[in-house]
């Protein structure tokens, strides 16, 4: 069954089957059904109780599908204005708790928020023209914002290969579906530990 243009389908958990009509935004690409369906059947042990980051949101699919399904707390961050309050006015009609949403810049967001507790699991799917990815791996390892053995879902072009990923990242799933390549990269520790005297 084919999804109406501008519109996605959540395909799990406590709102299994809502549709959400999103801006008609050309940067917006949502991530397929399928593609979500496979990425959180490699997550379903972990998302229940997590703490998430989805910081490209866009459509919002993927922070709003890991809260159907039992994460404890997501965070959403786009740079458009409109998709911010489109996610907010979203989170609100479905009466979603634990979510927060800013409009920013993701990496100057990764440099500059604080909170007293680390996201477990972080969803990257940048716009692919802009190249940023190696800078986000780079902030968000330099920042402190992840667990130590924080998951990190990325979507990467296929045409590109792997993506090149901070020493102490690792990727553990990856799958092509066309142009697109996902991966499931686990975080093992910092990549430079404190000297210890």
């Amino acid at each position: 069954m084919r999804t109406a243009p501008n519109t996605l389908r959540i395909i799990g958990g406590q709102w299994r089957g809502r549709k959400l009509k999103f801006p008609a935004i050309d940067a917006i690409r949502p991530t397929p059904d399928r593609v979500r369906e496979t990425l959180f059947n490699w997550l379903q042990h972990d998302i229940v109780g997590s703490r998430c980051l989805d910081l490209f949101a866009g459509s919002g699919a993927l922070g709003i599908e890991a809260l159907s399904r039992g994460a404890a707390h997501v965070v959403f961050v786009d740079r458009e204005p409109a998709i911010a309050k489109y996610l907010r006015d979203t989170l609100a009609l479905l009466k979603a708790e634990g979510s927060e949403v800013f409009a920013a810049d993701a990496s100057q967001w990764a440099s500059g928020y604080r909170s007293a507790s680390t996201f477990n699991i972080v969803f990257l799917d940048p716009p692919f023209a802009d190249g940023v990815l190696p800078l986000i791996c780079e902030r968000l390892e330099s920042s402190r914002l992840l667990a130590e053995e924080a998951f990190i879902y990325i979507e990467y072009p296929s045409t590109k290969g792997v993506p090149v990923l901070p020493p102490n990242w690792s990727a553990i799933k990856s799958k092509i579906a066309g142009q697109v390549g996902y991966y499931l990269a686990r975080r093992q520790g910092p990549a430079h530990k404190p000297l210890t005297i």
